[in-house]
């Protein structure tokens, strides 16, 4: 998403360039590590600075941080933005108020003072919204941008469905379910446990397989999870984009729980190429799949339910098919780089200078 926003920026008129790769994220509540990462990003500030003062950088007119919480505050734009006196943008920010105390409660402040700086906070899950917009300032605004992507419309199905089926030894009358995720710890394992579990429930006399793609190091878990379909099964591994593309044009149907999934780009892009989604309603989904127009959607976690979600598209493979359709229609108009350009620029060009 922060290559896409670079560019949906850039599509703008807009000079963007990456102003530093210092990684803040504290993934332990570690506060050692909290206090130097806040050490070297005050160096930077100071650095930043001193190179602008000197014309060593241009001046940017303002700063733009992409994805900070409690975890990863940013500890570089809100001094800069300060010192220069240009306005602090943020997107994809969080609030989480129950990490006010323990481990990460400076960060967490951190995030809460950055806010109230911002003159603008952009949001991808609606969501958000409730937490993010009372911690900005007076003179803050948020802004609701829906998630896209680039290189929209996607081309059609090229053959690939014939070439994976051959490849996989899948008969052509079987439904065919992609899966799309990594094989972390957390709740990446979790979704593909549900989805499992959720296949278990599925009538066993129910054709269908399931491709799935992405690898990690919890991959023997997930193997492990899907013991008892592994004759339906077919783990992938970790596939480039080209390959991710024809998968989207290869299958039937696209299946993932989204345990607390922030909105799931996967998601997205497999309605842009024309699949019916059959998914968790969790964070921002549903500002992605539209339930019961282009897929179908079960409550975080209730395996039964995405069970019987997913067995309705199986019998009545006419409704997937018009699920997909109108998933592809209103990727095409909704969720474009070019329509969130033309939202951003329109934002950040009623910034005070």
């Amino acid at each position: 998403m922060a290559r896409l926003l670079m560019a949906a920026l850039r599509s703008g008129g807009h000079d963007v360039f990456l102003a530093s790769r210092l990684r803040s994220r504290d993934g332990k509540g570690d506060a050692d590590r909290q206090a130097r990462l806040v050490r070297l990003g005050s160096r930077y500030v100071d650095r930043f600075v001193k190179c602008c003062e000197s014309g060593k950088i241009v001046p940017p007119d303002l700063w733009f941080t992409y994805h900070l919480y409690y975890k990863a505050p940013d500890l570089i734009g809100p001094g800069i933005a300060a010192r220069l006196g240009i306005p602090y943008v943020v997107a994809e920010a969080s609030n989480a108020p129950k990490r006010a105390a323990g481990p990460w409660a400076d960060s967490h402040q951190r995030v809460l003072e950055a806010l109230g700086q911002a003159a603008l906070a952009i949001g991808f899950n609606s969501r958000d919204k409730d937490c993010v917009a009372p911690c900005l300032g007076p003179a803050g605004r948020y802004l609701e941008i829906r998630p896209f992507l680039d290189g929209l419309p996607y081309p059609e199905d090229s053959g690939a469905g014939t070439a994976l089926r051959s490849q996989r030894g899948i008969a052509a009358d079987v439904p065919l379910l992609l899966a799309v995720g990594m094989m972390r710890p957390g709740v990446k394992i979790q979704s593909y446990k549900v989805l499992a579990d959720a296949l278990s429930r599925i009538p066993p006399e129910r054709p269908w397989a399931l491709v799935i793609a992405g690898d990690g190091d919890g991959r023997p878990e997930v193997e492990a999870c899907f013991a008892p379909h592994r004759d339906r099964v077919h783990l992938l591994g970790a596939v480039d984009a080209a390959q991710l593309q024809a998968l989207y044009q290869a299958v039937d149907i696209f299946v993932w729980p989204a345990i607390n999934e922030a909105y799931g780009m996967a998601l997205l892009e497999a309605q842009a190429s024309g699949l019916p989604v059959v998914a968790g309603d969790v964070g921002g989904v549903p500002d992605i799949v539209s339930d019961g127009v282009t897929g179908l959607l079960s409550a975080e976690g209730d395996s039964a339910a995405f069970a019987a979600n997913l067995d309705r598209l199986l019998l009545d493979m006419d409704l997937a098919h018009t699920f997909g359709a109108a998933g592809r229609e209103q990727a095409n108009r909704n969720h474009s780089l070019e329509s969130v350009s033309v939202q951003l620029s329109a934002a950040l060009e009623a910034l005070p200078c």
